[in-house]
């Protein structure tokens, strides 16, 4: 496993319309680093987010999709990249976390 320092955990927030929904319950949808665990992923929006207390973190990891297309040597098929996506789930007291706001 390897030695992830808290800012290497998250990589970027997910910007859809369902998880934008879910932050009126305080639900909040991150892409996160594959080896990352759930006390890591804790650790590292507690510290990069003021006044965020994270009360569950829930993950799942995303296979790659099979895709294909039309090339000058014929039909070429590959895969997406294989990702991994956690929902925080913050405590009742807890700050908002400003990335999201203004969105």
């Amino acid at each position: 496993m390897a030695d992830l320092k808290y800012y290497d955990v998250i990589l970027r927030p997910v910007v859809t319309e369902k998880s934008m929904n879910a932050m009126a319950d305080k639900k909040y949808a991150f892409y996160v680093n594959p080896d990352a665990t759930k006390g890591q992923i804790k650790e590292a929006v507690e510290k990069m987010f003021a006044g965020a207390k994270v009360a569950s973190v829930n993950t799942m990891n995303l296979t790659g999709k099979t895709r294909r297309r039309n090339s000058a040597g014929g039909i070429v098929s590959g895969k997406t990249a294989e990702r991994k996506k956690a929902i925080v789930q913050l405590t009742a007291d807890s700050a908002e976390i400003e990335l999201f706001t203004g969105l």
